[in-house]
Parts: C-alpha cells; structure tokens; sequence
C-alpha cells in the first residue's frame, strides 16, 4: 500500500529544483498534486513528466503566494478538481542571496519575506479550513542558513526563521484539530548548485567537505522521502519540528 495513496498535495515551487523532488516522490506513493510557480511552462512541462511516470494526476496553476487573492484561487481550484486537500508544503522562496547586510535595500528584504514569509501565512490560513477536515499535514521549508547565520543570507534567513516562529505557533494552535506542521532545512543538489559547480569547482568542492557525509543531497530521494514520512501517517506524533536533511551539516545542539 503507498503511503499516499488517493491524498491530495499543494506544493508551491513543485515544478523545479527541491520542490519538484518533493512532488515526485509524492507521486511515487500514490499522492495527486497541485504544483503552483511563476511559468506555465515549467509547471506544464513538469505536469506532463510526472503524470506519464507515476499515473497520478497533477494540477498546475500560476500563482504568486504573496498575492492573496492568487492564493485563494489555487486553494479553490484544488477543493474544486480533487474534492479535498490532505498535504500542504510550502517551499517556494526568492531572495537576492549573496548581498551583504548593509548592502540590503528595503525592496530586497521585501522580496524574501513577501516570497517566503507571507507565502507561507497566506497558503497555510487559506488552507486551514480543508486540513482541518482531513487532519492533514503541513510541511513548511527554512534553512540551515538562519539557524548557523550564513553571511550574505540576512533577508533570506529572517524569512526562514520566520517561517519557523510561524510553524511552532500553528502546530500549537492547530494540534487539536489533528494537523501536524512539521519544518525541514534541505541542503540538496538543484539545478542552480549544478551551475555554481561548474562555475566555481574549487569552491564547490571546499563546500562539500564540510558536509560529513560528504555530499549534497537528492531533491527526490533524500529530501522529498523525509516529506513523504512528514506527509504519511508515520509522522503522526511529531509536530512543530525543525529537521535538517543537510548531510550532517546541520550538527546543532
């Protein structure tokens, strides 16, 4: 029996990179998905890859999470086509890293928190009503770069640890309706580290040596496996947790 067979999953980001990952390995265990983005064409593409591999039916939808009314629709248009929602996962970010943080203007920090932060605050209170009636579960997505303070990172780090003040406050309030808001801080190999490799190999391999495992990781098969035990019933005692899936990385007391 897949772990998530017949449920229904939002991923925000789902047509690329982690996020993409994390939808096929949902689709790998039976889930049907609504993958939301900023291309048509990327989440089309997407759409028609992971419908032909798993058999599963994909949703996708232009939306900016930022944009409430956007937000709402893509809630909609999920009860509407699939009836319900059991999974949501919030994993869409921009941010201009690499800007030091005197260098920050306000339009950048806004950028991070809008993407990030309110993205997250608008799908999780949009979505409650629907989580609520199937105990669902939310997976929200920070980053080791707020909790170790990575330079260079000052708005995307306050929009990650935000995203964690906020899911420790929902797995609070929302604990007595059955729904688990767990986080997880991804360190995985993307299309944009191919890049930076290729660009920059001996910074590259410098970095990987601070990984104990010695290595980045899959977007499908080390990140997105932890979602779908997140997602699946085997997680239903652990909620308003922060797990790092870095390598070892992420080492904290």
């Amino acid at each position: 029996m897949s772990k998530l067979n017949n449920k229904v999953a939002i991923i925000t980001g789902g047509g690329k990179g982690i996020g993409y990952g994390v939808a096929s390995a949902f689709a790998s265990e039976g889930a049907n998905l609504v993958i939301t983005g900023r291309t048509l064409s990327t989440l089309e593409d997407s759409k028609e890859k992971l419908e032909k591999e798993y058999n599963i039916k994909v949703l996708p939808i232009v939306a900016d999470g930022a944009d409430e009314e956007a937000v709402k629709n893509v809630i909609k248009e999920t009860v509407k086509t699939f009836g319900k929602l059991d999974i949501l996962v919030n994993n869409a970010q921009v941010s201009k890293s690499g800007v030091l943080l005197v260098d920050h203007s306000k339009e950048d920090f806004d950028l991070a928190i809008n993407s990030g932060l309110y993205a997250t605050f608008n799908y999780m209170k949009y979505a409650f009503p629907y989580l609520k009636e199937t105990k669902g579960k939310v997976i929200n997505f920070a980053s080791g770069a707020g909790i170790s303070g990575r330079p260079g990172q000052a708005s995307y780090a306050a929009a990650k640890e935000g995203i964690r003040g906020l899911s420790r406050v929902a797995a609070t309030e929302w604990g007595e309706y059955g729904i688990n808001v767990n986080v997880v801080c991804p360190l995985a190999m993307t299309p944009g580290l191919e890049k930076w490799k290729k660009e920059y190999p001996e910074m590259y391999a410098q970095n990987v040596k601070s990984i104990p495992l010695g290595r980045f990781g899959d977007v499908k098969e080390d990140i997105g496996r932890v979602c779908v035990f997140l997602a699946s019933d085997d997680s239903n005692y652990i909620t308003g947790e922060t797990i790092s899936v870095q390598g070892g990385s992420g080492l904290r007391p």
